[in-house]
């Protein structure tokens, strides 16, 4: 046994659960990549202050769960608890927006961390795939990326998911529902904490889960009561493209998210399977973000998928995704037949085809094992007998026929009977 083990709230990725991981992420990114977003990658670790200036000095993401610590040239910096505010960071300082081709799309992938009570499907290290629309205003890019996550979901067999909508407003109509909020919220019996939180940003307090916070919010203003034209308009907009497209969602008044910066509309995925971390990812337009980190007016929207939850997800409908065999030809060298096995199997990973070989000198028999093992649809099998006829054994794994084939056809054949 190891001394060391993961650290509380982490895991490792080890196969055959990882390929699963790997499927996911790239059921998530693919309709990105098919609707011009381009892949970026920013450091695991960033200036404290983008995170506590651009995702909210309010938020448990701030004050209670970012990893933050002091460099030995004492900078202080985080590990990053959310991908949006790094992707903005990144997209700003490349000046990605002078481009002159708003808006910037861009997609990624990753780890994130946060420091919580670890439970099933809440970690302290996790993995998201998120998606950025950066520099306009459209209630059209709103609904594409909706849209985008809803497309990857099923590709992937999940049915069992709801997508919850909502709109925030904006600079103009909030404030005034923020003082109607605040007004309300001053005459409930709240602590000291949820307190201080309405003062700073009231709306964080409708996202709290505790049971006796919910049950005094029952008559709480509602924002969609105090939304100016423009944004009601705006709103309408996004609904209306989303029906049109058959993706189906709920309206959630409740609905603001973990994060001080969402305006307008803001989303959900959930999946009632995960009991009460149900939320497998969300996302939302934040117009005003790109200031708040010293940068020009960009208004943008994205989302993040949980590539852990997602996983759960599909366990909990009980969906077997299709995966193919890491390896398709399996190889067995006997007697002194390795150097020229060895030589086809790399001919046969040259040419494109998925091959491995028996290491450690094993006989015939615990060779085998190890072909049936790896899952590889064909063994090729050569002894010295077969080498000095020119030729090795192809062994169909499923079949189970066996059929002697010229060394050198070796690649074609097995290429065309893959194919």
């Amino acid at each position: 046994m190891s001394t060391f083990k993961a650290p509380k709230g982490t895991y490792d990725l080890i196969p055959p659960v990882s390929v699963k991981y790997l499927a996911v992420r790239e059921a998530i990114s693919a309709p990105l990549r098919n609707s011009g977003y381009g892949y970026i990658e920013t450091p695991g670790f960033e200036d404290v202050g983008l995170f506590a200036r651009g995702v909210g000095e309010s938020t448990d993401i701030v004050t209670k769960e970012m990893y933050a610590f002091e460099t030995k040239g004492g900078d202080q910096l985080a590990l990053r608890p959310e991908g949006t505010a790094s992707v903005l960071r990144a997209a700003l300082e490349a000046s990605l927006h002078k481009q002159g081709n708003l808006p910037v799309k861009l997609w990624y992938s990753g780890s994130y961390y946060r420091y919580e009570r670890p439970q099933k499907g809440r970690y302290r290290h996790f993995s998201q795939v998120g998606a950025e629309a950066i520099g306009a205003e459209d209630p059209a890019l709103d609904a594409e990326l909706i849209i985008l996550a809803d497309q990857a979901y099923r590709s992937l067999g999940l049915r069992n998911f709801r997508i919850l909508l909502n709109s925030l407003g904006d600079k103009e109509c909030r404030p005034v529902y923020r003082e109607a909020l605040q007004g309300f919220l001053r005459g409930l019996d709240l602590d000291e904490e949820t307190v201080r939180r309405a003062e700073i940003n009231p709306l964080r307090v409708l996202d709290d889960k505790r049971a006796d916070v919910q049950k005094q919010l029952v008559g709480a203003p509602v924002l969609r009561d105090y939304l100016c034209d423009a944004c009601k308009a705006y709103h309408e907009e996004v609904r209306a493209l989303i029906t049109a497209a058959g993706v189906a969602f709920e309206d959630d008044e409740k609905l603001v998210r973990g994060l001080d910066y969402y305006t307008r509309t803001t989303f959900e995925f959930v999946h009632d399977g995960l009991g009460s971390q149900s939320a497998v990812g969300g996302g939302g337009r934040y117009d005003g973000l790109s200031e708040m980190i010293g940068g020009p007016a960009l208004p943008s929207v994205g989302w993040a998928l949980g590539v852990d939850r997602t996983v759960l997800a599909l366990e909990a409908e009980g969906v077997e995704l299709d995966i193919p065999a890491a390896t398709s030809v399996f190889a067995v060298a006997l007697g002194e037949a390795k150097p020229a096995v060895f030589a086809l199997v790399t001919e046969l990973r040259r040419a494109g085809v998925a091959a491995d070989l028996s290491y450690g000198g094993k006989g015939l028999k615990g060779a085998m094992k190890d072909a049936n093992r790896s899952g590889a649809r064909f063994a090729v099998v050569a002894g010295d007998r077969d080498l000095a006829e020119g030729v090795v054994q192809l062994k169909d794994m499923e079949s189970g026929e066996q059929a002697a084939v010229a060394l050198a056809d070796v690649v074609a054949e097995v290429r065309a009977r893959l194919a």
